[in-house]
């Protein structure tokens, strides 16, 4: 059975750095969490190090101006790993050829003009219709406040009777902006998938964003065979991601799944959350209401 816990301090003691996950867990798109913050900033006082492991379809350098806007410290974490950070790398390698049509909103340009030093001055990537395109690069839908995955079939098609491959920037079906649920590109990769169609995945729960953490733990001086806990939301993401990487999960049960758990989102009944995480095949160590 999966540990109701009331705060991070009760179970953090035997673990060396945390990957944790920003919306639902960190902030809500609008604002910080400020008993999250404090949480990651208690665990980083007793010398423990954070890294916030994000499905974000951007560069670090943009989730970090994010995070800045919406009020989160810098001494809350020391690491930033994106999804995006990780799918870059397969694209500037040529996992889906050098002709690109982009599938999403113009915030996400980042992905294409901050390219990553390992990159510099090696063959590029040129964004073109997708007519002319040899692979998609999808990082969300166009209008995320409006438009549903369906909107997407018929160009969807084209692309799938092309045999284009989509690499997927972020894995997250969903998520929530304040009040608002809004469609992420592993809504539109999933479809595509449906289809007939070819989909990369580079973001929680697959295997490249957690390497790269690792690798940029381990330049901080974080042994490779660290304790490390996962902390998020997503029990697609977060949690099975942890699983399939072997590492400890603490489930926050007040993000995508509130309303699944008791009519108080602070203390998620036992039953309902076993019952619950069973039918998905997923059994996180700990699980908690909200970071705290």
């Amino acid at each position: 059975m999966t540990r109701i816990v009331q705060s991070l301090a009760e179970i953090s003691a035997p673990y060396d750095a945390l990957f944790c996950d920003l919306w639902g867990c960190l902030h809500n798109g609008v604002a910080a969490f400020p008993a999250a913050v404090a949480a990651l900033q208690a665990f980083r006082a007793t010398g423990g190090r954070v890294v916030l492991l994000t499905n974000a379809p951007r560069p670090a350098k943009y989730v970090i101006a994010t995070l800045d806007r919406l009020g989160v410290p810098r001494d809350a974490w020391d690491l930033v790993v994106s999804s995006g950070d990780a799918a870059q790398d397969a694209m500037f390698a040529g996992a889906i050829g050098r002709k690109v049509w982009h599938l999403g909103p113009a915030k996400d340009n980042g992905f294409f003009e901050e390219v990553p030093e390992a990159w510099q001055g090696q063959p590029g990537v040129t964004r073109v219709p997708l007519e002319e395109a040899e692979g998609i690069v999808c990082t969300g839908p166009f209008d995320e406040l409006n438009e549903v995955p369906e909107d997407y079939r018929p160009r969807f098609l084209l692309a799938k009777t092309r045999g284009l491959p989509l690499l997927c920037a972020n894995p997250d079906i969903v998520v929530d902006m304040g009040e608002t649920r809004i469609y992420c590109a592993g809504a539109l990769a999933a479809l595509y998938e449906e289809m007939g169609g070819e989909a990369l995945y580079f973001g929680k729960p697959h295997p490249p964003v957690y390497d790269l953490a690792r690798r940029r733990l381990a330049a901080l001086g974080v042994a490779e065979d660290a304790r490390i806990l996962a902390i998020g939301d997503g029990v697609n993401t977060d949690v099975a991601g942890a699983a399939g990487e072997g590492i400890d999960a603490l489930f926050v049960t007040g993000g995508l799944a509130a309303d699944q758990f008791g009519p108080d989102v602070e203390a998620p009944d036992a039953e309902l959350l076993d019952t619950w995480l069973a039918a998905r095949q997923q059994a996180p160590q700990f699980a908690i209401g909200h970071l705290r």
